[in-house]
């Protein structure tokens, strides 16, 4: 929520002409709680915050209904809460334009109140501004995107082209939807957590280390049979990484600055997710750039030998990518000159220094960048695939092409990023266990127990990437 306060002054320019002078602040506010069962009706924070209009509408993906849709409907109808639920899909493919738009439909069929919560880019442009709650439902949603307000569809073949900030009302953070949540998308968020940890908060880091396989197998603590000792490091390391999260984002919030400490693994991912025939997921071209970065930051003696190994063990472990066939000197100087346009013609990498810590780099060279790069490729011959992450390709349920089990797309999508990995000396869509054998997943493409939680992204409100 958000709140403005000018002053208007009158003016007049040394020729004599008239005018006024407006000087405005816009005071942001918004609120998170973790709650484990938000749809529980033992759990009433959720419904007190429609009490005074007694009615939601709430907009959701379609998987996360298929899955969850009869516990909303019972827990606002406990509360004596009317509720109409819009179903959408969800996904690179389904982020455009028309999928707004018939959001903004089912706004005007129920008659939106202006202060009434909603869609977050279709709160920002309907009426200007309408309040909304966020409810996320992935690691990406939980960790990284909850903290930011920005908004966002596509348009034409540009990612996020469309947006605004839009900050919600409140967000609730609830970690039990990662139960249903296949294992390549825990994989593909534990990104965001060595992210901000990498280079800010080693304690974090530290319990990443330690519980790194646990953390992915058991969804955060939140599979049947956990420990209460992983439940404990899952928790810590959540709230511990949304609130260091917060701290670095909030002073800004409308991105300004752009020396930014989470935009550690952002210098040359972009390219990294698009160049492949089969783009890579997003934590996994981060976690390239990280690695990468990583190399670059231990050539030049910011993080000793042992922590830049202790790093990059840490991205094998979690089965993240650090390396890709097509990640050679012309990729990286491509990327290097895109990055640079955005970021008013500096580098601003942030690398570790040293591990827990950031600084920013602008006096890279391409001599040393394709140095660290030719050193880097010879370090991942030392890993399992050449570096190359477990199911690093999107498919169809990253864009919003599968409805729980049901693939819409026959496996076109999934038969390229096969190719593309077999080049590469593997095959991403095959869970690999670290040691090479095959291992087996309870979570695959969306497939739990007959029921999916696909790309599950938000009901109430969508928290997708967070890639804006």
């Amino acid at each position: 929520m958000s709140y403005l306060k000018a002053i208007v002054s009158q003016t007049k320019t040394p020729s004599g002409h008239l005018g006024f002078h407006v000087e405005g602040y816009e005071k942001i506010e918004y609120d998170f709680t973790f709650i484990d069962g938000v749809f529980n009706v033992e759990n009433p924070n959720l419904a007190n915050c429609y009490q005074k209009w007694k009615r939601c509408l709430a907009v959701t993906d379609l998987n996360i209904y298929n899955v969850y849709g009869k516990q909303m409907e019972n827990y606002f109808q406990h509360y004596g809460l009317e509720l109409k639920i819009h179903k959408t899909k969800i996904g690179e493919k389904a982020k455009t334009m028309p999928t707004l738009l018939s959001i903004v439909d089912s706004m005007n069929e129920f008659g939106i109140y202006r202060k009434v919560c909603l869609h977050r880019f279709a709160c920002a442009a309907y009426r200007r501004n309408t309040n909304f709650i966020r409810i996320p439902t992935t690691v990406i949603g939980l960790i990284d995107a909850s903290v930011s307000i920005k908004v966002a569809v596509n348009y034409g073949n540009y990612k996020n082209r469309l947006g605004a900030y839009h900050a919600p009302i409140h967000t609730f953070l609830d970690f039990t939807f990662l139960r249903t949540l296949p294992t390549a998308q825990i994989r593909n968020g534990f990104a965001e957590l060595i992210k901000i940890s990498t280079c800010s908060h080693l304690d974090t880091f530290n319990l990443l280390d330690k519980y790194c396989e646990q953390l992915i197998d058991q969804s955060f603590g939140r599979a049947e049979g956990s420990s209460q000792e992983l439940i404990d490091a899952a928790d810590k390391i959540n709230r511990e990484g949304i609130h260091e999260m917060l701290k670095l984002e909030t002073p800004n919030l409308h991105e300004i600055g752009l020396d930014r400490v989470i935009a550690y693994g952002h210098t040359w991912s972009p390219l990294h997710e698009l160049v492949p025939e089969t783009p890579l997921r997003h934590g996994h071209a981060i976690s390239i750039d990280m690695a990468y970065s990583a190399t670059l930051a231990n050539n030049r003696k910011l993080i000793s030998d042992e922590e830049h190994r202790r790093l990059l063990n840490l991205f094998s472990r979690a089965g993240l990518s650090m390396d890709h066939y097509q990640f050679d000197k012309e990729m990286l100087a491509k990327a290097t000159a895109a990055i640079l346009k955005t970021r008013d013609g500096l580098l601003r990498a942030a690398v570790p220094s040293p591990l827990g810590s950031c600084v920013f780099l602008n006096d890279v060279s391409a001599e040393e960048m394709n140095t660290a790069l030719k050193r880097h490729k010879e370090l991942m011959k030392e890993y399992p695939r050449n570096g190359e992450g477990l199911e690093a390709y999107v498919d169809a349920s990253d864009t919003g092409y599968t409805e729980n089990a049901k693939m819409e797309e026959k496996k076109i999508v999934e038969n390229a990023a096969k190719k593309a990995a077999m080049l590469n000396g593997s095959n991403s869509h095959v869970e690999n266990g670290i040691d090479g054998k095959a291992k087996s997943s309870s979570k695959v493409n969306g497939y739990i127990n007959g029921n999916g939680h696909v790309n599950g992204n938000g009901a109430l409100s969508n928290c997708t990437s967070g890639k804006y």
